[in-house]
């Protein structure tokens, strides 16, 4: 019989609709009163925290990760039931941070427990369904929702209401969940996991846009944060004045992470001119490959927690 660890976290997959149609936070996950006919599982279900995932904070999450990296020693599998906000944030903190096997899956919800057509709980029936699975092992941390498997790394949340949020638009759904089986569309290549004991690091994250202030930059670079992520417009590229700020900001040793704002596609560097990203890249900025703002922030966190040194953060920041 495989044993199954779940922690539930809140979010709207645990809330419920009120008589005004509100959607409140209750005292009580509904999901505990649940029982599902999964033959030969041992649940073990611990409701970690109960906050709305925009509540979720970096300390949330390394919490989860000290609850998880030592789960393979008592456990077959994972589910996380969490808010679909920052869902996306919270898998890829830990698919790079823990190191295990055994599959870790996180799922939410888009509408209440007592709403019409609410989806939790059929959401949460399927993470079970995919962390029993034997071909879910090894593939790091998934998402699961609405009938489709994601990697943590390419997920990402595209719609404000709509059940169909989730989508991985770089690499589609690594799989499907069928009422008879799961299946798998492609593996991922391995990558690198750090450890983590603290994330105390301060890392904004900013959007550029049309005439962006460089001012605002200087600014930054005077206020201590730690490091900075900038949405890049296009494959990587800024305004004169903003590459300026961010001249100032490597000058004062400030990593500065470059991704782009487009919902599709990477960062790369392709222009040769101020505020170009050939020559944001020589001066020193790190182009993030794959990921978001949200994510290369977390990305970055992970390396300077570790205390990587440059060269190190950009391979990593690198990588899929």
């Amino acid at each position: 019989m495989k044993k199954i660890l779940v922690l539930h976290t809140g979010g709207t997959i645990a809330m419920h609709e009120d008589a005004n149609g509100d959607v409140e936070q209750g005292a009580q996950n509904p999901l505990n009163d649940i029982h599902l006919d999964l033959p030969e599982v041992e649940l073990t279900t611990e409701n970690i925290f109960n906050l709305p995932s925009e509540h979720i904070t970096p300390e949330n999450m390394l919490a989860l990760y000290n609850r998880l990296k030592n789960a393979e020693q008592d456990f077959d599998g994972v589910v996380i039931t969490h808010g679909t906000d920052t869902l996306e944030e919270t898998s890829y903190f830990l698919d790079n941070t823990l190191s295990l096997s055994i599959p870790i899956v996180m799922t939410g919800a888009m509408r209440s427990s007592n709403e019409i057509g609410s989806d939790g709980l059929y959401n949460y029936q399927s993470a079970l369904r995919v962390a029993l699975d034997e071909q879910s092992r090894g593939r790091g941390v998934l998402v699961v929702l609405n009938d489709e498997i994601h990697a943590a790394r390419f997920v990402t949340k595209t719609h404000a209401t709509n059940v169909a949020t989730f989508a991985s638009p770089i690499s589609g759904a690594m799989g499907m969940v069928n009422k008879r089986k799961i299946l798998f569309f492609y593996d991922l290549p391995a990558k690198r996991t750090y450890p983590i004991n603290a994330v105390d690091e301060r890392i904004p994250v900013m959007k550029a846009y049309a005439g962006m202030d460089g001012r605002i930059l200087t600014l930054l670079a005077d206020s201590g944060i730690d490091g900075i992520v900038i949405e890049a417009l296009g494959a990587g590229n800024l305004g004169e004045d903003a590459a300026r700020g961010v001249l100032k900001l490597l000058a004062a040793d400030i990593p500065v992470v470059i991704v782009s704002r487009s919902f599709k596609g990477i960062a790369e560097p392709v222009y040769d001119y101020l505020g170009g990203g050939v020559q944001l890249e020589k001066a020193g900025a790190i182009f993030a490959t794959a990921v978001n703002g949200q994510k290369a922030r977390l990305k970055l966190l992970i390396g300077l927690e570790n205390h990587l040194k440059t060269n190190d953060i950009n391979e990593f920041l690198h990588e899929f």
